[in-house]
């Protein structure tokens, strides 16, 4: 695996001030993190956090490919772990809490100021605490208001055949209707797969979360293998753009940006890019992923966060989270403009005010899911990624990838770790 490493600190760890004198010694930490939208602003943060800390340098480094967990498992296979990483609020961070492999922030001024609810998803089975939230994390539908405009559009669509019609509507009035990220699964997984399994698992059976842990939640059914036949259908339909295959995370932001579809279907942690600096107003709505005469269930979580690995370095790598989500997060806010996962929250720290806004609707819904990252196991995560375009190609139908995630979730029920 190829990862990027960018130093932010001098070569040598100690200066000779004089013959026979020299300065305390430097400590160097290693950030391992997951920031493909943001790396500029995760230099800054390692860089501020250094002025203010001389006695401790940062090694940033990026994680690459199409998931958290997929960066993390080799570094702790071979115990080369980093001091401080990005992880997911899931069963597998959880289970990494419990081996000792991550370490209890439940002490850090981050944690007591992190808000309530999103505390249990951070919490493992023995109650530790293993991580600080990134944010609130939620999935919308962004849109471009002038494409919808000059297609005659008067109204949101309530449920997906209304969305079909949205689509068919915004082709014939010759507009790419909606953007896929096919050669970034992570997206798909995030706003395809997710909206699907909340309208059509999540809302069918209310003890989902327990029985994917128990390994009794059936997933070999019509109504996962439509979670997959929704996505096929899309391009069958001509309604997302050419060479969806090959559209990464950054080049389907761009496509929107750049008025070339009407629509994407994206996370709050990109409301910065997708809000601001168009040349057209951009509104947002709950992605319909529901049926006719079926109450939408949006998403609702916790994004990606950061946790401290139990390295000799601990107490280092504690202070720069620390500043993280104090300083830093001031640092982050100022492009991603996503929902604030901390108490004390204002003007621009709290967010976009058309995000605060969504994500206040939204958590007043009497059902709502979780982000497709916090539902999964770890491994059965690397397995839809492969599934979904595994159907977007033809290789696979619907019925097949239900039966293949099925398959994996309940093996992965069986495994000491999720």
């Amino acid at each position: 695996m190829t990862l990027i490493f960018l130093s932010l600190y001098g070569c040598h760890q100690k200066d000779s001030a004089s013959p026979g004198a020299s300065a305390p010694a430097k400590t160097i930490i290693t950030a391992l993190i997951w920031a493909p939208d943001w790396p500029e602003e995760m230099l800054q943060i390692a860089a501020e956090f250094s002025k203010e800390n001389p006695d401790i340098g940062v090694n940033v480094q990026f994680m690459v490919g199409n998931s958290v967990e997929a960066n993390i498992k080799p570094r702790v296979a071979s115990g080369n772990l980093p001091d401080l990483v990005s992880v997911n609020p899931n069963a597998y961070s959880a289970e990494l809490a419990d081996q000792h492999v991550l370490a209890d922030v439940s002490q850090t001024a981050a944690w007591n100021n992190m808000i309530d609810p999103l505390k249990g998803d951070w919490t493992s089975r023995q109650s530790k605490a293993f991580g600080i939230s990134g944010g609130v994390a939620t999935v919308l539908m962004y849109y471009n208001e002038d494409m919808f405009a000059k297609a005659g559009i008067k109204a949101l669509p309530t449920n997906f055949r209304e969305f079909l019609a949205v689509c068919e509507q915004l082709k014939r009035a010759g507009f790419t209707p909606i953007m896929w990220n096919g050669g970034f699964p992570n997206m798909l997984g995030n706003g395809l797969f997710g909206s699907g399994f909340a309208n059509n698992v999540v809302a069918r059976d209310p003890a989902w979360k327990k029985k994917i842990d128990d390994g009794t939640l059936n997933l070999n059914t019509p109504a996962v293998a439509d979670i997959f036949a929704k996505m096929a259908l899309m391009p069958e339909r001509g309604y997302v753009q050419d060479g969806f295959m090959a559209t990464d995370y950054d080049g389907g932001i761009r496509l929107f940006k750049e008025g070339k579809v009407a629509m994407a279907i994206h996370g709050s942690w990109a409301a910065g890019l997708l809000l601001h600096g168009n040349p057209f107003e951009t509104g947002v709505f709950i992605p319909p992923w529901n049926a006719p005469g079926k109450r939408v269930v949006p998403i609702v979580g916790s994004e990606t966060g950061f946790a401290v690995c139990e390295t000799p370095n601990k107490v280092a790598a504690m202070r720069f989270l620390e500043f993280i989500a104090a300083k830093g997060f001031a640092i982050l806010q100022a492009k991603r403009q996503n929902i604030s996962p901390f108490r004390q929250s204002t003007g621009a720290m709290a967010g976009d005010p058309k995000i605060v806004e969504y994500t206040n609707e939204v958590s007043r819904y009497p059902v709502t899911a979780s982000p497709y990252y916090s539902v999964l196991p770890s491994n059965s995560i690397e397995r839809l990624h492969r599934l979904m375009q595994d159907v977007l190609l033809n290789r696979i139908t619907p019925r097949q990838a239900a039966q293949l995630l099925d398959a994996s979730v309940k093996n992965e029920a069986k495994m000491h770790y999720k």
